[in-house]
């Protein structure tokens, strides 16, 4: 019973919209009906407010992190569960029809909360292609990838599972993007075009 309540709880930080709460209280109008549509931070970006995207960058990864961090106090042997339930909260939100983000935030919030070194190797990951590559779904789709291979270097097995589980919906998650990538069309950041 415990894991199910675990990953109930994780499903219920997870599915928090922040970045549609946050862009609806500063009259950045309905986040669904700008950009892609998606909920997170590259799709605030797109508002041409950077404070709120940075906002929503920090609050989904908290999200993530005190998902596990409570679950890891409550069951401990539960606590990566937790993170998967956040990560599918948050990308399929029952609350908004199940459309929600593409979890790269949230993954970054789990992966601290299950081992910080994962979690510093998927920061430096990320934040160094948004700034070399300047295309948010490589930087994201990279550094989930590179979470799971960390994890198990460092022997946090139930981690690399559960990273990799989550790693695989990322890339789901970013399926179209994927398709974008091969054509050449995928958006650099700044460019304010759909992603």
């Amino acid at each position: 019973m415990d894991w199910i309540l675990a990953l109930a709880l994780g499903y219920a930080f997870g599915s928090v919209p922040f970045g549609l709460i946050i862009t609806r209280l500063f009259g950045a109008g309905d986040l669904r009906s700008i950009g892609s549509g998606n909920i997170g931070a590259t799709n605030v970006l797109r508002t041409g407010r950077k404070g709120l995207a940075a906002a929503t960058l920090l609050l989904d990864l908290a999200k993530g992190l005190a998902a596990v961090l409570i679950a890891a106090r409550l069951w401990p042997d539960y606590a990566a569960l937790a993170g998967l339930g956040a990560f599918l909260g948050h990308c399929f939100p029952v609350w908004l029809g199940f459309r929600g983000g593409k979890g790269v935030a949230t993954m970054a919030g789990i992966a601290f909360g299950l081992a910080w070194p994962v979690g510093l190797a998927y920061a430096l990951t990320w934040l160094g292609l948004l700034a070399t590559a300047k295309i948010s779904s490589v930087a994201g789709m990279t550094a989930a990838i590179v979470a799971p291979l960390a994890a198990l270097a460092l022997g946090e097995r139930e981690a690399a599972t559960v990273l990799a589980v989550i790693a695989a919906l990322v890339l789901f998650q970013h399926r179209e993007n994927i398709a974008r990538l091969r054509a050449g069309t995928e958006p650099r950041i700044g460019s304010g075009k759909k992603g």
